[in-house]
């Protein structure tokens, strides 16, 4: 899914910060596994350290240094490295990443109590490798407990069967003579073993307890109204948004929340302004509007279409420049989009190949969605100039119209066709209009230079039928534009490519693509990890734990 307003992760150790990776359990549970195999590699990378000078500061002979013990200790750094890496890479299932977690807690129990029949060959050496190894044990299921989300049964369970071995170990270390000779013996090593085995066993228990219930609270905020939210898809100037479940339709919906830090009088008007407006358009082609409503922590909202599929950008990207048949397929679409909108009076402002999106409806590959009408202004009436903040520049410099910058409140339909000209620029060379250094250059490109013809840019003929509405979309002048969006859609499919993209070339394309598609979603979740703003979600469940 894009990184779109409607559409479209994750930080890598969520915390608080991180609830959207909560709401997905599979993503928090191979996190936390994760963490868990790299607790455990530092720890044996430590003790193999500790071993190493050791041995050299007391070894009274070269040979000891290459005992089996310390190849063994070896053996299982090597080995808990590379369980490290492998459930930190790709997508683990949630079974298996149980199983190697709980696998490797009880593998490394049966471990840590063969090292207590270490030294048996020193007085009082079982008695001390048998304390040493209790103390290991309790350290690794106090980490477990507190990293690795757990029932506190599970934990339980996991915890006996870690311990198990130790009570074998202690009854078979403690059995050697012993500078307190009344403590000499099995039953007496068995005890103390059991004993520390129920104790750490209940403690990690107790402390699974207290994390599996905060997580529990922490995905009850995450429910708004009949949606729970699910895992985060997208940042913007208006809003993070998350892909949610509906309670009873089981439908998966994007919802959009407004951050409580944005949450001031005017940017709430704005924000309920944007649903009413998108909720009057009814184009299959304009992404869906379902519900609005907000929390009684003050979190607003709203619930839209999800859409699974890949925004022009990222096609580009992938891609590289489409053929003119494909071009003309995705125009006429968003053309016929904006059509309804204008004709309702509303002017979308921030038209550009993020904001289109390509995805299968009812077996149909190729359809486009145009979402994102957060920037719309309403030139069909006079009463949200303060909203719209008309004297402003709004949009994206790559595909601002001209008109835009010199004159804000003059814009009209023809302005959205300029943008759309700049898309159908960038699908047909794979590359923007105008390329500056900065945004100012590139402003003043479009103001006043002529764009280079997209078949001298790609250096390759195009057809001279849809270069020439590309190019007539990116004249300066309004007025030398298409006159309308409908105008526009009627042009493009009376080019002579016009029909030759068919639904087969669709579907074999999403067939071929479909793993690179999926590989870029997981890239673009990482980067989202990475943005520092507050979201309204960490920000409410900040205000509920005050």
């Amino acid at each position: 899914m894009p990184p779109q307003s409607a559409t479209l992760g994750a930080p890598a150790h969520p915390g608080i910060s991180g609830v959207s990776q909560i709401a997905d359990p599979r993503a928090y549970l191979q996190d936390r596994v994760t963490l868990y195999a790299q607790a455990l590699f530092l720890f044996f990378a430590g003790a193999s350290v500790l071993d190493a000078i050791g041995t050299l500061a007391f070894m009274s002979d070269q040979g000891e240094f290459f005992s089996p013990t310390r190849f063994a200790l070896l053996g299982i750094l090597l080995a808990v490295g590379l369980l490290w890496l492998y459930v930190r890479r790709g997508q683990r299932g949630e079974l298996l990443l149980s199983v190697i977690e709980a696998g490797a807690t009880i593998l490394l129990g049966v471990i840590f109590a063969a090292t207590a029949l270490d030294d048996q060959g020193i007085e009082g050496g079982g008695h001390i490798m048998l304390i040493v190894t209790m103390f290991s044990v309790m350290a690794l299921l106090m980490v477990r407990a507190a990293v690795v989300p757990s029932t506190p049964l599970r934990t339980l369970l996991i915890g006996a069967a870690c311990t198990a071995p130790l009570v074998l170990a202690g009854s078979m270390a403690w059995n050697v003579p012993s500078p307190i000779e009344r403590y000499s013996s099995s039953e007496s090593g068995a005890l103390l073993a059991a004993t520390a085995g129920v104790m750490f066993t209940v403690v990690s228990a107790i402390i699974s307890k207290i994390i599996y219930g905060l997580q529990a609270k922490v995905r009850a905020a995450l429910q708004l109204g009949q949606y729970t939210l699910e895992e985060k898809i997208g940042e913007g100037g208006m809003g993070s948004v998350y892909k949610a479940r509906h309670a009873f339709l089981q439908r998966s919906t994007a919802v959009k929340l407004l951050p409580l830090h944005k949450a001031g009088e005017q940017a709430v008007a704005r924000f309920q302004r944007e649903v009413q407006q998108t909720s009057r358009l009814t184009h299959p082609n304009t992404v869906a509007i379902f519900d609005f409503g907000h929390t009684s922590d003050g979190v607003f909202y709203y619930a839209m279409e999800y859409l699974d599929g890949v925004a022009l950008d990222e096609l580009v990207a992938i891609a590289g420049p489409q053929p003119a048949g494909r071009v003309i397929h995705i125009l006429a679409q968003a053309a016929d989009a904006l059509a309804e909108a204008h004709a309702k009076g509303l002017i979308h402002r921030d038209v550009k190949p993020a904001n289109i999106i390509l995805c299968e409806r009812g077996g149909v590959d190729d359809v486009v969605k145009v979402l994102d009408f957060g920037l719309v202004k309403d030139v069909s009436t006079s009463g949200d100039v303060q909203l719209s903040v008309t004297a402003a520049i709004t949009g994206t410099p790559l595909y601002l119209a001209p008109e835009s910058l010199s004159d804000p409140t003059a814009v009209d339909g023809r302005t959205d066709l300029y943008a759309l000209g700049g898309v159908a620029y960038e699908l047909l060379t794979g590359k923007p209009v105008f390329e500056g250094k900065s945004v100012i250059e590139i402003c003043s490109d479009h103001l006043h230079t002529e764009p280079m013809p997209p078949s001298e840019r790609l250096d390759q003929p195009i057809d001279d039928d849809l270069e020439a509405i590309v190019m007539q979309c990116l004249e300066k002048k309004p007025e030398d534009r298409p006159p309308d969006a409908r105008a526009l859609r009627r042009a493009l499919l009376a080019c002579e490519a016009a029909g030759s993209w068919s639904r087969g070339e669709a579907a074999e394309w999403w067939e071929a693509n479909g793993t690179v598609i999926a590989e870029q979603r997981d890239k673009r979740k990482e980067g989202l990890s990475s943005k520092v703003p507050e979201s309204a979600l960490t920000a409410a469940l900040k205000k509920r734990s005050s």
